[in-house]
């Protein structure tokens, strides 16, 4: 049996939970057995919400987990296998290492780490412990965009021409970090780096960015920002973040990509529009991103196989694509190569 522990009880790491024990419920050889939180009210249930309804309908029964303050008193007691880390994004690193240090398996949340430095850190520490580290970068696993990267890498309706991703709500309450540009990178780096991850998943690394920003709210990095991806095939690529949108306005994410003999476009559901011929919208799993990643991490680790999707050298990438952006954004716009 594969013996978890969660780092962070939060949104994505209640999100993490109800996943686990779904997982369980459906027959993998999987248990989540320790949580690890500082705030005690979070031990209990009491967790935050996010922009996107990711909660089962089913009350969890707290009492079945150890529970925990203290992640090094996690480690030393519990007899685990793997854990998740769901904790703030400048706490990655750090962590990350810790737990590949104690000898365990690692699922990190995304972004990777707040630069490539860091992940280069992460990265050593995992091939030195001889354990996996996979980012949790949900992109690669959602239904809409797994549709996406197999008409890419089929050319079902031949090369991208252009592509346009767009991710956008309410600025975040769900955790006052979240608006502290040291600890989160802002929305370029928190939320934003969902699309650019799919963009470098998607197409590779490009050649250079270049990003228009702004920081509407003191202290918090880009809250809304505009990025160009330069190819040497000269496709077209833009994607765009604002978490600036108040009011009733919701959560959006969305693509539209145009292909040589077709276009795509993703907003709740997927529409495709051949050049010629009717439009027709796929069938595809209702299921959400983060069930496919957790999935793929546990069965990975239960047949002995390598992590395949979501590698950290593949998103330490991101990262680098991320800095670009930024130094891009500090100088209004110019092209910046990616080193």
């Amino acid at each position: 049996m594969l013996k978890v522990g969660l780092i962070g009880l939060g949104f994505m790491g209640g999100t993490h939970m109800d996943n686990y024990l779904r997982l369980e419920k459906e027959g993998a050889d999987v248990r989540l057995t320790a949580i690890c939180d500082i705030d005690p009210a979070k031990l209990e249930g009491r967790a935050a919400v996010g922009n996107i309804d990711t909660s089962s309908e089913e009350a969890i029964d707290f009492s079945r987990f150890a529970k925990y303050a203290s992640i090094a008193e996690m480690l030393e007691r519990e007899e685990l296998d793997a854990v998740s880390i769901a904790l703030p994004s400048y706490l990655h690193k750090e962590v990350t290492i810790q737990c590949l240090q104690a000898g365990l398996h690692v699922l990190c949340e995304k972004p990777m780490a707040m630069n490539a430095d860091d992940c280069e850190a992460m990265i050593a520490a995992a091939e030195a412990s001889g354990k996996q580290l996979m980012i949790g970068q949900c992109l690669r696993f959602w239904p809409a965009y797994v549709y996406l990267k197999e008409l890419v890498e089929k050319k079902t309706y031949g090369e991208v021409t252009s592509a346009s991703f767009f991710r956008g709500g309410a600025t975040p309450t769900w955790g006052p970090w979240l608006l502290e540009a040291e600890k989160a990178g802002g929305a370029l780096l928190d939320m934003h780096v969902h699309d650019t991850d799919a963009i470098n998943w998607l197409f590779g690394l490009p050649d250079a960015v270049s990003c228009l920003a702004s920081n509407l709210i003191p202290g918090s990095g880009y809250d809304v920002v505009s990025a160009n991806f330069r190819y040497p095939d000269g496709k077209v690529v833009n994607a765009q973040v604002d978490w600036t949108l108040q009011g009733d306005f919701g959560f959006e994410m969305s693509y539209r990509v145009n292909f040589e003999q077709a276009n795509v476009l993703f907003r709740g559901d997927v529409k495709v529009n051949p050049n010629s011929g009717a439009g027709f919208s796929p069938e595809l799993s209702a299921d959400q991103g983060y069930y496919f990643e957790l999935k793929h991490f546990v069965e990975s680790l239960l047949a002995g196989q390598p992590i395949a999707e979501a590698t950290p050298r593949s998103t330490q990438g991101t990262i680098r694509i991320s800095e670009a952006e930024i130094a891009s954004a500090a100088r209004a716009g110019e092209w910046v190569a990616i080193g």
